[in-house]
């Protein structure tokens, strides 16, 4: 039986999740699990669980992590190996492996079967809000959101 402690690492962030859209029988427990893989300089991009807190462990190398909470303060830590952190439910968080050789695994339970997961980039940047209102709105150009918008596609 393979093990993900075993397997060789993408290079690249990697989610393995255990919700009730992948394991049916979670339907009615509040609980889920996610399983993040982190190669050397890799994020979870900013994103939220609207439907569920989230219990970060790490169980190999180290990550990164913060959440802003509704006065838009950002907290952050470095997290080590046998370290826990909550993200607080709807609220925008990351994680993050700053670590450019070393590998980083860890281990995410959720209140809920469902949490739900919303990516701050691709909800942004990739839906069809008009590209001028996302101008407006970062102040910038609307050639620099198309620089943003190709960089998320690829």
């Amino acid at each position: 039986m393979r093990t993900l402690v075993d397997a060789p690492f993408p290079s690249t962030f990697r989610v393995l999740k255990a919700t009730m859209a992948e394991f049916p029988a979670l339907n009615g427990q509040s609980v889920a699990y996610v399983v993040l893989e982190f190669p050397g300089n890799t994020v979870n991009p900013p994103h939220t669980h609207p439907w569920a807190s989230e219990l970060l462990f790490v169980l190999m190398g180290s990550v990164d992590v913060g959440f802003v909470d509704t006065t838009n303060k950002l907290f952050t830590q470095k997290l080590q190996e046998g370290d826990i952190f909550v993200f607080p439910k709807g609220l925008v968080h990351f994680q993050f492996n700053s670590g450019a050789n070393n590998t980083a695994l860890a281990l995410s339970a959720f209140g809920s079967a469902s949490p739900g997961t919303v990516s701050v980039p691709n909800s942004v940047f990739n839906s069809t809000i008009d590209d001028n209102v996302l101008a407006l709105s970062f102040k910038t150009d609307v050639a620099t959101i198309h620089k943003i918008k190709s960089g998320l596609s690829g």
